[in-house]
């Protein structure tokens, strides 16, 4: 009898995969503070990424020193999932060329992402991404570096569509701050902030644009941080609202405090875990072909939104049922 296929060989086979990473993007920009996300991410596990800030991070006149930094936890043995990224300068920055040629000239092979932040064009973001690309190549790396683009101009949510198409990205974060930074006070700073945040037309818009643009294409929209660096709930009901309301897959934390509350918003459902489970293991058993579950049919259509679900509950930490975990993951 021949082996049972797996879903990533019958259901996606000659198409471009939608990426599995966590649905927490955690940032910290010191030394202290990485190596403080670190020791968390060994604590909770691999539920969340860290993104390593050059961009803010760093101190004026010290980038270098900073970066190395970097390269040196991103070798350390507290990397240890290999699941951090760093945000480097940007576009208009003296240092944003450093910045790419330390980081992925010296930790190309384990660093996880690199950020590309206050794009505000299409033409920069393809320019800043073949250099990234270009450095890796040099260095004879045998990959390509995911790359994730900070909308957060008005420019760069123009070009989100184009943006979204270019080789490499993996990911397109929303920057409400500066966003709303941009439109020079016709936004209220209370919209930085929930409710407005997700009320304000203008913002609204701006989110629903990106999540389009990201999803039309394979990529993953990830939302703005949460200011309430004491309210868990309060982070927690945003990351929903982002997550239900918006289609947003993955949210900033700036704060370790603020990490599984995200976490816990961005979870699939239990019941619809066990449900795809099971019809996953039925479709396995039928060769992928049309099943009848539950009174309903399902075909390839509905296996690939269960599959991208369970990928999902595994990323975010839901428990699966046994067998689902040993056909699918084992």
């Amino acid at each position: 009898m021949p082996a049972p296929v797996h879903p990533k060989e019958a259901l996606f086979a000659g198409e471009k995969p939608f990426p599995v990473i966590p649905a927490c993007e955690h940032f910290a920009g010191s030394e202290k503070l990485i190596t403080k996300a670190l020791d968390l991410q060994e604590r909770l596990g691999a539920v969340f990424d860290i993104t390593c800030d050059c961009e803010d991070g760093a101190e004026a006149g010290r980038e270098k020193e900073h970066a190395e930094m970097i390269v040196g936890l991103l070798h350390s043995p507290a990397n240890r999932f290999a699941m951090a990224g760093a945000r480097i300068h940007d576009y208009t920055h003296k240092h944003w060329k450093k910045d790419v040629d330390i980081l992925v000239g010296g930790a190309g092979a384990v660093i996880a992402y690199v950020t590309i932040p206050k794009c505000t064009s299409v033409a920069q973001a393809a320019t800043m991404i073949d250099y990234i690309q270009a450095t890796a190549k040099k260095k004879r790396l045998k990959r390509v570096v995911p790359i994730h683009v900070l909308v957060e101009t008005h420019g760069a949510l123009h070009d989100a569509w184009e943006i979204a198409q270019l080789p490499g990205v993996q990911v397109l974060d929303f920057g409400l701050m500066d966003f709303v930074s941009g439109h020079h006070g016709a936004i209220h700073a209370s919209n930085m902030r929930s409710p407005g945040q997700f009320e304000h037309p203008l913002v609204a818009r701006a989110k629903s644009d990106v999540v389009a643009a990201a999803l039309a294409h394979g990529v993953v929209p990830a939302h703005n941080v949460s200011l309430d660096l004491k309210n868990a709930y309060n982070v927690f009901r945003d990351a929903w609202r982002a997550r239900n309301d918006f289609g947003f897959l993955r949210m900033w934390s700036i704060h370790p405090s603020q990490v599984q509350p995200i976490v816990d918003a961005m979870k699939p459902d239990l019941n619809e875990v066990a449900t795809a489970a099971a019809i996953l293991l039925e479709a396995q058993e039928a060769n992928w072909g049309p099943i009848q579950f539950d009174g309903e049919l399902h075909d390839r259509a509905t296996y690939r939104y269960f599959w991208e679900l369970l990928q999902k509950a595994r990323i975010t930490g839901v428990k699966m049922p046994e067998d689902a975990a040993q056909a699918f993951f084992d």
